[in-house]
């Protein structure tokens, strides 16, 4: 299934007649803009003030930075894979509803906001290596307790502060590796570690507990250890990446009239798309992830170990999907890749609602896991080309932590919904968030044609012009 053939929605586009190339509106003084106020002092873009982008083998210092976030994301991953997988046996072992384990995904919802909130302050004070250490830290603070399995409250409050070190390295890393040359390909292998991570995380989760016979808090002293060694390989990696270094290369951080706070950057209306559209995909790949297992348990009737085995193949697919089609995404141009990757999920999402075979539902989660793979990157790379590079930390920082929080949200309602209802609700409720990701994805400016990022960003193109434009040429198809 494939969009409806918009060939090219930009600011270029003109014939008001023709309702296959719909003309783009042009911009008034109420449109919503991609730059505020504190970016009309900035110069206009051009291709000859445009700094040299990184490159990740560049240097060895770099190649082995990016080899540490690579190893930090397997672990992110391997946590968030690894709950679905474990909450089944959580529940039983502290007696509790669904709606009450529930809290443990949006525990961590808390956590990311308090990251998103900070990022900006923490690069701009120390830099990178702000980043390396707090996180890994963090996240081990909230592991450890875990693995000692406290009484049921606790529980929530561990993950919150996990939640707040995964904001940070997640959040920290895109806009790094979002800048670098060939960022669609790296963010493919960074998205596709954490994919790597969310597929053998469930997969050592389910054979400790489904048939080493042991506890489920026993895998977080896993967790616990491997999280101590990103702690060592972070912070070496970036240890010279200061605030000093950070606020050298990024000239608006040098002087306080232009640093750009994180108010200025909640206030860009280019910062909330991108927030919610992250929010929408992090929360249907967490919400999918996480309850697949008590799905097919539950609804589909499946065996324990081949339950388990059904979210490994999800989280293979969505890495294979970011390893595979982050090569394809920036040849055709991110807008148009994502837009048909996202109607193919909508169908896949379908399929595995109303087909109840067991094989086929295998089939589809494990395809749908494959279209989903490369949203999160396309979406950091498009917004690296609407924005000017000194926004790219506060910005695309603020808008990946804040999206973080969507893991939390979106599995938390399933479950409360689901403990009066039951948990085929998961079904409709995914359907319907990839439906509200379309509908953001459509509001991003630049047209469908490749280079139409870069175009936009040069004119200054308002967010939601192509959206508007969209409805403008089905109605011109309808008169």
């Amino acid at each position: 299934m494939r969009a409806p053939p918009l060939k090219s929605i930009s600011s270029s586009d003109v014939g008001l007649s023709d309702p296959v190339n719909p003309p783009n509106l042009s911009r008034t003084p109420s449109s919503l803009s991609l730059m505020e106020t504190d970016e009309k002092r900035q110069p206009s873009w051009s291709h000859e003030h445009e700094p040299e982008l990184e490159k990740w083998n560049g240097t060895r210092t770099n190649t082995f930075r990016y080899v540490a976030t690579l190893y930090s994301f397997i672990v992110m991953g391997m946590n968030d894979g690894a709950v679905g997988a474990l909450l089944p046996y959580i529940e039983s072992y502290y007696d509790v509803s669904y709606t009450v384990v529930s809290l443990l995904f949006l525990a961590p919802f808390v956590g990311y906001i308090i990251a998103a909130l900070t990022n900006n302050f923490i690069h701009h004070q120390l830099g990178q290596r702000g980043i390396a250490i707090i996180g890994p830290i963090a996240r081990t603070i909230g592991f450890l307790p875990l693995a000692l399995h406290p009484p049921y409250p606790v529980l929530p409050f561990a993950l919150l502060v996990t939640g707040y070190g995964n904001g940070l390295e997640d959040s920290g890393w895109n806009a790094w590796i979002g800048n670098m040359q060939n960022s669609n390909e790296l963010l493919g292998f960074l998205h596709g570690a954490y994919g790597l991570g969310a597929t053998v995380g469930p997969l050592i989760a389910s054979a400790m507990v489904a048939r080493a016979d042991l506890e489920w808090f026993n895998f977080y002293y896993v967790m616990t250890a491997m999280t101590a060694l990103t702690f060592i390989l972070t912070s070496t990696a970036f240890w010279k990446a200061t605030g000093k270094v950070h606020r050298e290369k990024h000239s608006s951080s040098t002087d306080g009239a232009n640093h750009t706070s994180t108010v200025a950057v909640i206030r860009k209306p280019i910062t909330w798309l991108l927030a919610f559209y992250l929010l929408a995909y992090v929360g249907i790949e967490v919400a999918l992830g996480g309850w697949i297992v008590t799905f097919m348990l539950r609804v589909r009737h499946a065996e324990p170990f081949l339950a388990g085995i059904t979210t490994v193949l999800f989280w293979l697919g969505l890495t294979l999907g970011r390893l595979v089609l982050g090569f394809v995404t920036g040849r055709v141009g991110e807008k148009r890749a994502i837009a048909v990757y996202v109607l193919l999920s909508i169908v896949l999402q379908l399929l595995y609602w109303l087909v109840p075979n067991f094989v086929a539902s295998v089939i589809f989660v494990m395809l749908l896991g494959f279209f989903l793979g490369p949203l999160f990157p396309a979406a950091i790379v498009a917004a690296a080309k609407l924005l000017p590079r000194d926004n790219h930390v506060s910005v695309i920082g603020f808008a990946a932590a804040f999206g973080g929080a969507g893991g939390a949200i979106i599995p938390f309602g399933i479950g409360a919904i689901a403990n009066s209802r039951g948990v085929w609700v998961l079904q409709p409720i995914a359907l319907s968030v990839l439906i509200v990701l379309f509908l953001l994805w459509l509001c991003f400016p630049g047209g469908y044609r490749k280079g139409g990022l870069e175009e936009a960003r040069r004119n200054r193109e308002p967010i939601g012009n192509d959206f508007r434009a969209a409805v403008r040429w089905v109605k011109n198809l309808a008169s």
